[in-house]
């Protein structure tokens, strides 16, 4: 294997591209080269396609006809592919109306069923959808909130910080599996076991909707008792939330139709296109993993497109902070600062920076004018505090996933620099 399977590979990368909507131009403004993935990755064609095909079904899910039996299969392949994709054994999978809602949810149902006392502990480098439902859970489950203070240069929280806070009372734990705003990761199998070691039978609920479309997802490494994703970000649409929950969180009380089936998380009958989406996207992961490896095993082709994934984002974001061929990388502009630090292998596929020379909105404006679509990130409820503690207002996040290109960040670069 290449050390860059995608990006030593123009042909693959080429039929990666292939397999995308919209991947070079925006339907409303042409042309355009797309580094707002954080904000929502591009679509599969395959998911348009599903995605038409099963808004156009009548039936629904229950009913002796063969089409509705057809859909229940569906739904049920969905549920398995989704835990492989986890390598998660056991548990339920479910949907919700997005990720935030089924964090709230499951958040919920951890504080509400957890044994009395002890503590919810989280970090600051968490989103406000975890940190959020925490707050609210633990207060109204009369428990004390503490917050791990994530580190302001490295822009992520280690599993030694947990440890520190972390008690034999600990109830409920949030974890961050990647920041929207640094780009960092955490490790996961380590704050998971530091975890365990202090307060065995915790309830540990993950967000991980940043961190999907980056590839590698391993429960069986880090044993959590909720996973959420959003799948708008890992390649599917807008309009649902996927969850995994293990079986002795689904065991606590959480909402449920009385006299309906046992551990059933669901309320009302789901789409079963976002299922099937779902299957879609697990189908490309196994697919990029048949061209980069040897695998046959669905979950080793999951394993091998997430290490060739990692890779080819890794060329990029180096790119874009060292340089590429003649070009002078952001790192190496004058007053420019890089959020999380220049040098961090925690990063996955984000480089946000702050410019002293430029307002950070100017630049968002101005590199839209050059067809190059960014985002800008202020110091309020979603990013400050990331943000405030650096000083910072505002910061522009460019987020690219394993579609883009080096010529795509070569031209990023050219167009900041005569931006600035």
């Amino acid at each position: 294997m290449t050390t860059n399977p995608i990006g030593d590979r123009p042909d693959l990368l080429a039929d990666i591209r292939s397999r995308f909507a919209h991947v070079d131009e925006c339907p409303f403004e042409g042309p355009r080269i797309f580094f707002e993935n954080a904000g929502g990755a591009l679509t599969l064609n395959s998911v348009v396609d599903t995605s038409a095909k099963f808004a156009a079904i009548p039936d629904n899910q229950g009913r002796i006809n063969g089409a509705s039996k057809a859909l229940v299969e569906i739904i049920n392949k969905a549920k398995d592919d989704v835990k492989t994709l986890f390598n998660a054994q056991g548990g339920s999978v479910f949907v919700g109306e997005s990720g935030t809602e089924l964090l709230f949810r499951v958040i919920r149902d951890a504080c509400l069923g957890a044994p009395a006392g002890g503590t919810v502990v989280g970090s600051t480098v968490e989103h406000p959808a975890s940190r959020s439902a925490a707050a609210r859970w633990a207060e109204q489950s009369g428990r004390e909130h503490v917050l791990i203070a994530h580190s302001d240069t490295e822009g992520r929280v280690t599993a030694d910080a947990y440890a520190d806070t972390v008690t034999a009372d600990t109830r409920v734990a949030t974890i961050l599996h990647t920041s929207p705003v640094t780009g960092m990761g955490m490790d996961l199998p380590a704050i998971v076991a530091a975890i365990r070691a202090k307060s065995p039978d915790c309830f540990i609920i993950v967000d991980g909707i940043q961190h999907a479309s980056h590839g590698h997802i391993d429960l069986k490494a880090a044993p959590v008792d909720a996973y959420v994703i959003s799948p708008y970000k890992v390649f599917s649409r807008h309009g649902y939330g996927i969850a995994w929950v293990s079986d002795r969180l689904s065991d606590l009380p959480h909402d449920a139709l009385i006299g309906g089936p046992s551990g059933n998380w669901e309320l009302g009958t789901r789409d079963t296109g976002a299922y099937a989406t779902m299957s879609d996207v697990v189908a490309y992961f196994e697919w990029l993993g048949e061209q980069v490896s040897d695998a046959t095993e669905p979950r080793a082709k999951i394993e091998a497109a997430a290490a060739a994934i990692h890779a080819h984002e890794h060329a990029l974001t180096d790119a874009m902070l060292y340089g590429t061929g003649n070009l002078t990388g952001l790192s190496e502009m004058d007053g420019v600062t890089i959020v999380g630090g220049v040098d961090n292998p925690a990063r996955e596929g984000l480089v946000s920076f702050h410019s002293a020379t430029k307002p950070s909105a100017q630049i968002v404006e101005e590199l839209e004018g050059e067809g190059i679509r960014v985002h800008i990130r202020k110091a309020d409820h979603y990013s400050g505090n990331i943000l405030t503690p650096l000083g910072m207002d505002d910061c522009i996040r460019v987020s690219l996933c394993h579609y883009n290109s080096l010529s795509e960040v070569a031209s990023f670069l050219e167009a900041v620099k005569r931006i600035l």
